[in-house]
């Protein structure tokens, strides 16, 4: 998921376009070589052990990370399912990771919500 949701300017690769590098089934072709950034970069499904396994981001078409610039707790969706952020099972860790008090966001495309402990949504700039 993160091959194709973010974008790497060091690869000339704009977000939501599957990272040319990317092989099916088979992952990263310039693996030993791949940029730092691709090296640095850890989804919270994979270093957060209170992520469930249901949440895997290719599953739910969602990638789960925090924004380096902004501390935002993100939901990146798949171009291809832009409503995943919606699932039940999606929607319920969202609503869970803003009671904890993060400014939780979910991401489609251009398009973003801010996404409130009580489990209200709004368009978020």
């Amino acid at each position: 998921m993160c091959c194709q949701i973010l974008d790497i300017d060091e690869l000339n690769k704009k977000a939501g376009v599957l990272c040319a590098n990317c092989v099916a089934g088979a992952g990263c072709k310039i693996y030993a070589s791949r940029p730092q950034v691709c090296r640095d970069f850890e989804c919270e499904w994979l270093t957060e052990r209170s992520v469930p396994a249901a949440l895997k981001p290719d599953k739910v078409g969602t990638l789960f990370l925090i924004c380096p610039d902004t501390d935002q707790y993100q939901a990146v969706t798949d171009p291809t399912r832009p409503n995943a952020w919606r699932h039940p099972l999606v929607f319920k860790h969202l609503v869970a990771m803003a009671k904890e008090g993060h400014v939780v966001v979910a991401k489609s495309g251009a398009n973003s919500w801010r996404i409130y402990p009580t489990g209200e949504c709004a368009n978020w700039v």
